[in-house]
């Protein structure tokens, strides 16, 4: 099959599949007689799961060494497993984060109750207060 069907069966644009190839994770295909590229079904099923991986919020680093194992089948799996826990614990801090960013979103919310101008809306004046280096609600217990 060539690039533009390999891509479509698997949801994803030409060019990735090309910056994956690059990148060492595809193999490179062979050519046609006509010169162009012919993937496989062996294509298909690495670029299914570099996107599968992609999907878990894998770094390419890590798929690498997936693909590693995936290629040593009879293998030790200890290595499987620390990258999923490193995966887990940066998720883990993912949602620290984000549950830090959603209060500050609502401290900020409540600084704007009702319409008025932009002038004097505490919202904008707390934005604003970052950029005079002051404190401003949403980051009370943080430095700016």
């Amino acid at each position: 099959m060539r690039i533009g069907e390999l891509a479509k069966q698997v949801g994803c644009d030409v060019e990735t599949v090309r910056y994956y190839e690059r990148e060492g994770l595809i193999a490179e295909p062979e050519r046609d007689q006509s010169g162009y590229r012919s993937y496989g079904v062996s294509h298909l099923e690495t670029l299914q799961f570099i996107r599968h991986g992609r999907s878990l919020g894998m770094k390419l680093v890590e798929i690498r060494q997936l693909l590693n194992f995936r290629h040593h089948p009879d293998g030790d799996c200890s290595g499987v497993d620390a990258l999923l826990d490193v995966q887990l614990e940066r998720i883990e801090e993912q949602i620290a984060a984000m549950g830090t960013l959603k209060e500050q979103l609502i401290a900020l919310r409540a600084e704007c109750e009702q319409r008025q101008t932009n002038r004097g809306c505490g919202i904008m004046r707390s934005l604003n207060q970052a950029v005079q280096i002051r404190q401003c609600p949403c980051h009370r217990d943080e430095s700016v």
